[in-house]
């Protein structure tokens, strides 16, 4: 059978229109895709416990100057008025607190270098320069609120009160202390006198310590007379 020419044309033109249709009907049907990700939630930031607030206590403070400028602590450092320092009965002598004058709100922050007050209505004795930040170098007392910060050693509790000991010496031979001890016994109880073991520096001492007094005033009392008996006397907190 013979196709004629026309009949050929008339062929390539529908196979080429079907192959037009179906590349439209794909393009048509074909739904572009968008990828969503989805942001990893924020990681949480680690909890950070806000400091415990120490120990605190109210009282009336005090101040000291130029009679004391330049003497040493109980310390041992130097007394520079102009530092932010301060003397308390029995905080451990480092120990950071933060005061505050109750009647203005002015507060300041001093370092325990010393020992005082002993008038018994007064708890702190700060330095020329603590003074005046608090406001009160012209009336010389203000109410005030301490609070411990810091310090070398942590401090449970604020007393208002050590006790004292006698020190009458301190040995590296333990026959040296029963000595002592034995010397002792003659102005103390027996059972108030005692040799108390202490290392240092990986060396043993041996200390010999009499009575036990919760007043300064009695230790020192106490303290001169033995002195004056020839003696070799200091006064230790316990």
């Amino acid at each position: 059978m013979e196709v004629s020419e026309r009949s050929l044309m008339f062929g390539r033109d529908w196979t080429l229109l079907f192959v037009l249709v179906f590349l439209s009907l794909l393009t048509a049907c074909s739904v572009p895709v968008t990828t969503t990700t989805t942001p990893a939630p924020p990681t949480p930031a680690p909890e950070t416990k806000a400091p415990q607030p120490g120990p605190s206590q109210t009282g009336f403070a005090s101040w000291y100057g130029p009679g004391f400028h330049g003497k040493v602590t109980a310390s041992g450092k130097t007394y520079d008025q102009h530092d932010h320092t301060a003397a308390h009965r029995t905080l451990p002598l480092g120990t950071r607190v933060r005061v505050t004058n109750l009647s203005n709100g002015k507060s300041t922050e001093v370092t325990i270098i010393d020992r005082g007050p002993f008038l018994k209505d007064r708890i702190i004795d700060l330095s020329y320069t603590a003074a005046q930040e608090l406001g009160m170098i012209d009336k010389g007392t203000a109410r005030v609120r301490l609070e411990v910060l810091d310090g070398p050693v942590k401090v449970e509790q604020i007393r208002s009160e050590l006790d004292y000991t006698l020190q009458f010496g301190s040995f590296a031979q333990m026959d040296k202390a029963v000595r002592l001890k034995e010397l002792l016994n003659q102005a103390f109880p027996p059972s108030d006198v005692s040799i108390v073991r202490f290392e240092k520096d990986g060396s043993t001492f041996y200390r010999v310590q009499a009575g036990l007094y919760n007043d300064r005033g009695a230790a020192e009392t106490r303290a001169r007379r033995m002195t004056e008996q020839g003696f070799s006397v200091i006064i230790m907190e316990k």
